[in-house]
């Protein structure tokens, strides 16, 4: 149970399971680490999935205004969720940080989060930070509508199915950065393309889709730049529409992913947008931040500007 505040000024949720259970097995590191550095901190450990959107949410009616989330991508879309998911303050007068013990780290790679536990504790320690957007997305989950926040990058269709095989394998204890390359070699041997409309603010386009993806920040899945372009404080999301595509022409490409010429290929196409709305028959299904979400029709959103976040290195325009 979180206490009433008192001089604490960082709350700090760690999720004891990130990165096959370094969470709690470097936690003791960790904290040594704060106390050496004279951060003042209140902990509270997760339990289950989306107990730190609970745990963010009461931390802040209880006053906290600064949070760390010790965990990976999927702690920090938790952490961002549980910060627009109360009525107390402006979003814009919180600040966001991470501790990094994921396997993917993706959203962390943008801002330059370093990997060393004392480094990235030294970041806080100087709280340089600024405001980043964020993205919402509602999403059909069976005869309900849902809503999910992200802060990194969002999918649909082919990323999609590869991010729940990959998490349904991360609760059976495997994980490593290969895990979602792996799962994008098996799953491509049996996806099919869906027609799919899509409009961009107001753009309709209308194709057979491979996959999309929306980012915020340019990398995912374990350092792939599946929206390279991406810039995260710039009012847009950046969009990469991939088409139907021959299995052997995706493999021969999929260097493109992570060197930064996705975009290149005649067969994908790149686009900004505020409101993206997506339809298909038969429906496709959705992620963000790594995280499994329900089916089309989705509508997705940006929120310009709207968390601090605390950062290495700023990616500028």
């Amino acid at each position: 149970m979180l206490k009433k505040r008192k001089d604490y000024s960082w709350l700090i949720i760690v999720n004891p399971n990130a990165g096959l259970g370094r969470g709690k097995k470097d936690w003791d590191c960790i904290d040594s680490l704060l106390k050496k550095h004279k951060i003042s901190y209140q902990t509270e450990f997760t339990k289950a999935r989306k107990h730190a959107i609970e745990l963010t949410a009461r931390g802040i009616r209880q006053g906290f205004r600064n949070i760390v989330a010790v965990g990976g991508d999927g702690t920090m879309n938790e952490v961002v969720n549980g910060c627009f998911n109360q009525n107390i303050c402006r979003t814009q007068s919180l600040t966001l940080s991470m501790i990094a013990v994921g396997t993917g780290n993706d959203w962390g790679k943008m801002f330059s989060i370093p990997a060393s536990y004392e480094e990235a504790i030294v970041l806080i320690k100087n709280k340089s930070f600024r405001l980043q957007d964020i993205g919402v997305v509602e999403f059909c989950q069976g005869a309900k509508i849902e809503k999910r926040y992200f802060i990194n990058i969002a999918g649909l269709g082919f990323d999609a199915l590869v991010v729940k095989k990959t998490n349904d394998q991360k609760d059976k204890g495997k994980g490593g950065n290969a895990l979602y390359f792996w799962n994008l070699l098996k799953c491509l041997m049996s996806y099919r393309p869906t027609l799919t409309h899509i409009i961009i603010d107001g753009q309709k386009i209308n194709n057979e889709l491979f996959t999309m993806s929306l980012g915020i920040g340019k990398y995912s899945g374990g350092g792939m730049m599946q929206t390279p372009n991406a810039i995260p404080d710039d009012g847009l999301f950046d969009i990469t529409l991939i088409k139907k595509m021959r299995k052997g022409e995706i493999i021969r490409n999929l260097k493109k992913l992570y060197d930064g010429s996705i975009l290149e290929h005649p067969k994908i196409e790149g686009y900004t947008g505020k409101v993206i709305h997506v339809d298909a028959d038969p429906v496709v299904h959705a992620e963000a931040d790594g995280e499994s979400l329900g089916h089309s029709p989705v509508e997705f959103k940006i929120i310009p500007k709207s968390i601090n976040i605390v950062y290495g290195n700023y990616p500028e325009q």
